[in-house]
């Protein structure tokens, strides 16, 4: 056997960045639940310094900090000692309300790696592994990573892309969130559009408990409510705007789903459907976004599909054309892509 040693330090290569980064995802996390970067955008500091503004033990800080520096999450000052965030930093890092805040991306990740073995069962035995089932950090974190995009987006971008929408919801419409979870985005257009009433449906009960309390605190329970039910059957009709976030390819049945979405739409209603971004073709998917999707997708989207009936397990990088025929074959008669962001694509359906 020919090794070809350019192309094995090659791999050599993207071995230490990945063996660095599955370490490094756990460091982020521990920064974030300790608020080390959020101590640490309030001005520059040394390991001692830091670890007194959060409470924590000098030498972990001073190591967390090291690991941060190497992999340019920080920034390191070596005349005086002392880390600090850049803007840019700070920006991603240190500011959960902005339009981009990393943090929430590595809890999923780091979430969905601790059920490895269940994973890793369901290969061999073809069975699959539920949302449900998983840890509840994913649930916690999959809000976290998806919400600062929903907001910087779905009211300023998305719905005024939409034919009609922003005008119907203004004047008071009827909308269902599907797949709500934590009810991040159903909470954003109630508070946007505050004449139009709202429900989200999600069929994990502790995601449901979790959106009813955040639309308590959000002071909008009058016309934003919360209900367990799964996305192919869930109540009510006449909806002038069903929408699905980052949600309809990892259902076992999204033909079934898109099919009763259909049917629970007003005649002129509106399905807004927000998918990760991707190509239709594998090789144009192979791209650092679609490494992470993919990956994500093998832990986290695929099993949950095939723990469902019917298991199409679509995955996370779908690609318009198999989301269309989903859409055609449910009885959508209009189907268009509608906006984009570098993690999203958005689409219209209409009857």
């Amino acid at each position: 056997m020919a090794i070809d040693e350019a192309k094995l330090n090659e791999l050599l290569g993207r071995f230490v960045t990945d063996f660095g980064a599955a370490g490094f995802a756990g460091t982020v996390v521990i920064g974030d639940k300790l608020g080390l970067y959020q101590a640490l955008a309030t001005g520059p500091a040394t390991p001692a310094e830091l670890a007194d503004r959060t409470g924590t033990h000098e030498r972990y800080v001073a190591e967390w900090l090291a690991a941060q520096a190497a992999s340019g999450y920080v920034s390191y000052d070596p005349t005086s000692g002392r880390f600090f965030l850049s803007e840019e930093q700070a920006f991603a890092l240190a500011n959960e309300d902005g339009p981009l805040y990393l943090p929430g991306a590595f809890q999923v990740m780091v979430a969905a790696v601790k059920d490895e073995p269940k994973v890793t069962q369901a290969f061999r035995d073809g069975t699959g592994v539920g949302w449900h089932e998983h840890d509840p950090e994913l649930f916690a974190g999959t809000e976290r990573f998806f919400r600062p995009g929903y907001a910087a987006n779905l009211v300023a971008h998305w719905i005024p892309a939409l034919d009609g929408v922003q005008a119907k919801l203004q004047d008071g419409a009827q909308v269902a969130d599907v797949g709500c979870g934590h009810g991040a985005s159903t909470i954003l257009l109630a508070k946007a559009y505050p004449t139009s009433t709202f429900v989200g449906f999600d069929y994990h009960q502790p995601s449901i408990q979790q959106a009813t309390e955040a639309a308590a605190k959000a002071g909008i329970t009058d016309r934003c409510h919360f209900q367990v039910a799964p996305a192919d059957t869930y109540p009510g009709a006449g909806y002038d705007l069903v929408a699905i976030f980052d949600a309809l390819h990892d259902l076992g049945d999204p033909v079934g789903a898109a099919a009763h979405i259909h049917q629970t739409l007003a005649p002129e209603g509106t399905l807004l459907l927000v998918e990760p971004y991707a190509s239709d073709r594998l090789e144009d998917n192979l791209t650092p976004l679609g490494r992470a999707f993919y990956a994500a997708s093998t832990l986290l989207c695929v099993p949950h599909s095939l723990s469902e009936p019917v298991g199409l397990a679509l995955g996370a990088q779908a690609g318009e054309q198999r989301l269309r025929e989903v859409a055609t074959t449910a009885g959508f008669g209009r189907f268009r892509r509608v906006a984009e962001t570098p993690f999203n694509i958005v689409y219209e359906a209409r009857p």
